[in-house]
């Protein structure tokens, strides 16, 4: 059977890519495709465990080096257990995130080093990558208001502050700069719609 496409949405927290999977899973489904959604991370039993573990307000006094092991045990999970079989079968994958995240936010911002996480991402993953990832990208202080109007809590990242998701948005940038084409840079600032039609403009003829 054909291996089917792997997507994946990356940008910092309030970019609107959560909004944008919901979009993608109704057009999927309105068209009769065979896919399925999942998040990182989480998605698997053990991988929920691990995300409240990651964001827990509690657990101040945890390392980046334990965050970038969790993010990557939780991945590895996924991966082996959700992805990789779901692509087997011809399926296409949506992930909101996947370990382009943990080169922003563990590799740049947290200054783990780029190239460090990468190879950890490769071994986490046994070398699967996404075959295209759109990057929602949006400044830091457009994010936090926009999380403001929502209302919604911070989590333990999020918390993080505003330079600390700047330097994740500079981290996803340098990605997309050197993806080969993988990463599609989106303004986050169109609206809505406007953002949809790119995704299907760039989805069209692979799903």
């Amino acid at each position: 059977m054909m291996k089917g496409i792997f997507i994946t949405f990356e940008g910092i927290d309030g970019c609107g890519k959560s909004t944008q999977c919901e979009l993608l899973k109704d057009y999927l489904t309105d068209n009769g495709k065979d896919f399925i959604f999942v998040r990182e991370p989480g998605g698997t039993v053990i991988g929920e465990r691990i995300r409240e573990i990651l964001l827990d307000k509690k657990n101040t006094q945890m390392t980046a080096r334990t965050e970038l092991m969790l993010f990557e045990a939780a991945r590895a999970q996924i991966t082996d257990e959700v992805i990789r079989p779901a692509l087997e079968e011809g399926k296409t994958v949506i992930c909101d995130r996947f370990f382009d995240s943990s080169s922003a936010y563990q590799g740049k911002a947290r200054g783990m080093g780029m190239e460090f996480v990468s190879d950890l991402n490769m071994a986490a993953t046994g070398g699967l990558k996404p075959d295209i990832t759109f990057f929602f990208d949006i400044s830091a202080e457009e994010a936090l208001e926009r999380r403001g109007k929502r209302g919604e809590a911070s989590d333990r990242i999020e918390l993080a502050g505003l330079k600390f998701q700047e330097d994740v948005r500079q981290g996803y940038l340098e990605l997309a700069d050197n993806s080969d084409g993988r990463i599609v840079t989106i303004d986050a600032r169109l609206g809505i719609d406007e953002i949809f039609e790119v995704i299907k403009s760039n989805l069209e003829g692979k799903i």
